[in-house]
This record gives C-alpha cells, sequence and structure tokens, in this order.
C-alpha cells in the first residue's frame, strides 16, 4: 500500500485485550498522521470498553467486515496467537497493510504461508518486536554499530516476568520459548547485527507446578553461539518478586554497553541502615511504553513514506526458528543448530 504523506492512515484493530488496548489508545492519541478507525473483539464488551477510552471508536461486530472495510488503510492484529496468520492472510486478501504481534503462528509452515501471502498481494507486514524500540536497548544497538565497544564477544540477556501466567493460558501458548523467550531470540541477534547458529537449552519448573503440569517450563537458561565465533546466555524466569526485570550487556573487545532496569523514578534514600531506591516497573505495558508508541510510529509513517519497516515478517521468522531449536534442544539434552533462516 502506498499513501500520501499529507493521508492521515486510518486503522482498524483486532484483538481489545491488554496489547490490543495499548496500540489502540496510541492511535487515538499519540501517533502522528493516523486515525483509529474500528475496533473488533469476540467479546464485545471488552471491544466497548477499548472504544470508549479512545474517543468512542466504532466498535465492529464481525473480524471480516472490519478487514474489508473500505475506508480502512491498515489492520493491527492484536488478537491471540492461534490466530494471526489467518487474519494476515485476510487482510493481505483485502489489500490492507498489516502490523500484528508476535509471533505470526506456532508452526514455521503456516507462517511461511502467511508470509507467501502478504508478499503475493503486495502488502506491507510489520510484526511486533517492541524491545528493538526501548531507547536504551536502540542506544545499546548504535554502540554496536558504531563500534564503540568493538568486536562483539559476549551477550546476556535477562527477561524475568513478575508472577506465572494462568495455566489456561500457558496451554495455548506455544511454551515458554515460543511466548516469552522469543523477544529474547530477537534481541540476541539484532542487538549484534549477527545470526545465531547454534542454541544449548536447559529449562525446569521451579516456580508453578501448574505450569509443568499444562506441559510447560518456567525457569531457562539458553546458551548461544553466533556465526562468527562470538557467545550469547538468556535466562528466564516466569516469577521475580521484585518487578519486570529486563537487562542486557553485550561484551566486545574494547568496551561494554550495559541496558539495566527502569525504575518509575531514579530518587535514592541513603540513611545509615542502607540504601533504597524504586522497584523496577512492575510489567510490561509500563516497562515498554515508549516502545509500543514508536513501533507503531514507524509502522504509519512506512505506510505514509512508502518504507520498508524493520520488522519485516521475514524478520519475524528468524526467531520462532530459534525458539524451535531451544525445545528440541530442552528435550533432547544437546546443543541444537538453528535452522538457516533463508
Amino acid at each position: 500500500m502506498t499513501t500520501s504523506s499529507e493521508h492521515r492512515v486510518r486503522v482498524g484493530v483486532i484483538g481489545a485485550g491488554r496489547i490490543g488496548q495499548v496500540h489502540a489508545l496510541n492511535l487515538a492519541f499519540r501517533v502522528e498522521g493516523v486515525e483509529l478507525g474500528a475496533i473488533f473483539d469476540p467479546d464485545r464488551a471488552a471491544a466497548e470498553r477499548c472504544a470508549a477510552r479512545c474517543r468512542g471508536a466504532q466498535v465492529v461486530d464481525d473480524e471480516r467486515r472490519l478487514i474489508e472495510d473500505r475506508s480502512l488503510d491498515a489492520v493491527a492484529i492484536c488478537s491471540p496467537t492461534g490466530h494471526h496468520a489467518d487474519q494476515i492472510e485476510r487482510c493481505a486478501g483485502a489489500g490492507k497493510a498489516i502490523f500484528c504481534e508476535k509471533p505470526i503462528d506456532l508452526r514455521l509452515e503456516r507462517i511461511d504461508q502467511a508470509l507467501a501471502t502478504a508478499r503475493r498481494a503486495g502488502v506491507t507486514l510489520m510484526i511486533g518486536f517492541n524491545r528493538r524500540f526501548d531507547p536504551g536497548f536502540k542506544r545499546a544497538r548504535q554502540m554496536v554499530v558504531e563500534g564503540r565497544i568493538g568486536t562483539p564477544q559476549l551477550v546476556r540477556i535477562t527477561s524475568r516476568d513478575p508472577a506465572p501466567p494462568p495455566p489456561e493460558y500457558v496451554r495455548g501458548s506455544g511454551g515458554l520459548f515460543l511466548d516469552m523467550t522469543i523477544h529474547d531470540f530477537d534481541m540476541a541477534r539484532w542487538i549484534v547485527g549477527t545470526e545465531v547458529e547454534q542454541v544449548h537449552a536447559l529449562g525446569a519448573n521451579l516456580v508453578d507446578p501448574a505450569i509443568g503440569e499444562a506441559g510447560d517450563i518456567d525457569t531457562a537458561i539458553i546458551a548461544l553461539r553466533y556465526h562468527g565465533g562470538a557467545l550469547g546466555a538468556i535466562d528466564n524466569s516466569r516469577r521475580a518478586v521484585y518487578g519486570y526485570d529486563q537487562r542486557l550487556e553485550v561484551f566486545g573487545s574494547e568496551g561494554c554497553a550495559v541496558v539495566g532496569n527502569v525504575p518509575p523514578t531514579t530518587a535514592v534514600l541513603s540513611r545509615a541502615e542502607g540504601v533504597t531506591a524504586d522497584l523496577p516497573l512492575h510489567f510490561f505495558v509500563e516497562r515498554y511504553e515508549a516502545a509500543y508508541l514508536a513501533e507503531m510510529q514507524e509502522f504509519i509513517d512506512c505506510l505514509r513514506h512508502d518504507r520498508a519497516p524493520s520488522v519485516t515478517g521475514e524478520e519475524a521468522r528468524v526467531p520462532v526458528l530459534m525458539a524451535l531449536a531451544a525445545e528440541r534442544s530442552r528435550r533432547e539434552g544437546r546443543p541444537c543448530r538453528v535452522e538457516s533462516p533463508a
């Protein structure tokens, strides 16, 4: 889709859950050059609540009606993962530009089918790997690109949620690696601009027995080997009692870039008995507020100025390959190669 730079892009949102509300509110109030046109959710009450917060955006009763609405230029897909591929294909068939939350699907063959459909239709497709747009992580990436740390040698990524998800969510999530670690897999390759060729994953149930009963793990460590020899490590937990723990370090031949947790304030109290500061921001909506806004602004800017997005469907395919290799490694108890992204 190509639009004039003066044209206000009209966007419909599918899914009025937590992330759908984040994107809808940004589209309604904070993103430039856009108009929020419609919202659909199978739970009409949820769509109505979201619309009420967004200047009364139109609530649509049928997903297909939203997709086929000729007044809409684009659709933001914020539904559960199992619906993404079908919705991408329907949007592509209707000539709509597409922003879709990660992952496209849990199955590689289904991802490839959806990507092929979008390519044939010639529509813009951007996938929501929001952490690339976080100011701290972007600055660290810039330091690497500029050669400020020399040749990258070690990458360390910590990602821990404040509380475990309910078992019913876990059962449909695709597992820790496809649901949670997939963000870290994307970060691991993006931050240094190099592909990972091998992963070795260990997993355990140390947080919630119900997650194990649902067939998943809640704690993991993944060792990475990059093309060219650099090494990396990712650690995940479904419960950090002190808040949302999101840290990154890139160590190189000439220096080290570190991104720490983000607290609500930088105030520190020093007393004889100790030094105290605020806990990290509690969860992803607060921690990545700026990132969600920046990624949606890029999507709209790409449509208004006829540019390709930085996170294409093909880019988003690679973290799925890494997640599948990690799960295979965990189950087989050995390092596993990541399939070629081509």
